[in-house]
């Protein structure tokens, strides 16, 4: 789909939050150990109004980055979800055909009145061509994710997630939203943003993108977390992994992911993987409890056998 759903993010602060320590310790809050340099990012984007392209490996947390400046700053989260063959209308808007047929039987009684006295087939066509424009406003629109986005009646956060998955003719249509927070509808003429939302963008890198995308956006490559930060972030999400266990885990997934894998674990993999050890009360990290337990971890099969061959239990 390329939509996603919307979700309201009740929250205190409505203002937004005001310096780089209040998003650290906003995103805290809700869980999200966020780095200073994540933190840093967020604050000069919102603060200089541009958008944020935040790139890196899968799982580290780019689109959690967004839903939790949602929920920290009490705004209304709209995704987009970009896909290979995403285009204009499934991303900005449809036209509602069928409401604009309901109102054309409803008004073909007035037709009569519209074209009294047109003395030529050439007048009638003009005086109907002059109602035309009644069907295409606003009212008639059908909005997708960025035109809901810039009409939100609240503060929004625009998601635009996995931009490196939809074409290059895509990004192309982007600019205008990310230069102006405005849309050019051809029946219409231009949508400005209602409240200017924030803009966050993410990339798994697997194409490049191009410099004029680039150039509107602030930059941020999430890449995966410190062995310090990643214990931070267990002792938050998996609150029943003791210490110790969290730095047996940590430590093997940071010799994993030094191996030449297919799928690297991402953060998400390490909070299931510590989640399924509590599960199943493990003490240490032996052979038999990685065989039962790694299907947490590592989702492809050569990647399971590569690990318990290669990387010794810590």
């Amino acid at each position: 789909m390329a939509e996603g759903r919307d979700s309201w993010c009740p929250g205190a602060n409505h203002a937004g939050v005001q310096n780089v320590e209040g998003y650290i310790q906003g995103f805290l809050s809700r869980d999200y150990v966020l780095s200073r340099e994540s933190a840093t990012a967020l604050y000069l984007a919102e603060r200089l109004g541009r958008p944020l392209l935040v790139e890196g490996p899968a799982g580290v947390g780019k689109t959690d980055l967004a839903r939790t400046l949602a929920e920290v700053g009490d705004r209304l989260l709209v995704r987009l979800q970009c896909y290979e063959g995403l285009d204009e209308s499934r991303a900005l808007y449809e036209w509602e055909y069928t409401k604009q047929l309901l109102y054309t039987q409803i008004l073909r009684d007035k037709i009569g009145e519209v074209l009294a006295g047109a003395d030529t087939l050439d007048d009638a066509v003009k005086r109907l061509d002059e109602q035309g424009t009644a069907f295409f406003s606003e009212s008639f629109l059908l909005p997708r994710p960025v035109l809901r986005a810039l009409l939100s009646e609240v503060p929004a956060v625009l998601l635009i997630d996995e931009i490196d998955r939809a074409d290059e003719e895509f990004e192309a249509f982007l600019l205008e939203v990310l230069q102006d927070y405005q849309v050019t509808i051809p029946e219409i003429g231009p949508v400005r943003a209602r409240h200017r939302p924030t803009v966050i963008l993410t990339s798994n890198g697997t194409r490049h993108l191009s410099d004029a995308l680039r150039r509107r956006c602030l930059f941020l490559y999430v890449d995966f977390p410190s062995p310090d930060l990643e214990r931070q972030v267990l002792s938050r999400r998996v609150p029943d992994l003791d210490a110790a266990m969290a730095a047996r885990v940590v430590k093997y997934v940071e010799r994993i992911r030094a191996l030449d894998l297919r799928k690297a674990p991402g953060i998400s993999e390490t909070i299931d993987w510590a989640a399924t050890l509590v599960l199943l009360h493990a003490k240490s990290l032996g052979p038999e409890v990685l065989r039962g337990s790694l299907c947490a971890l590592l989702k492809e099969r050569t990647d399971q056998e590569r690990a318990l061959r290669e990387v010794p239990a810590p």
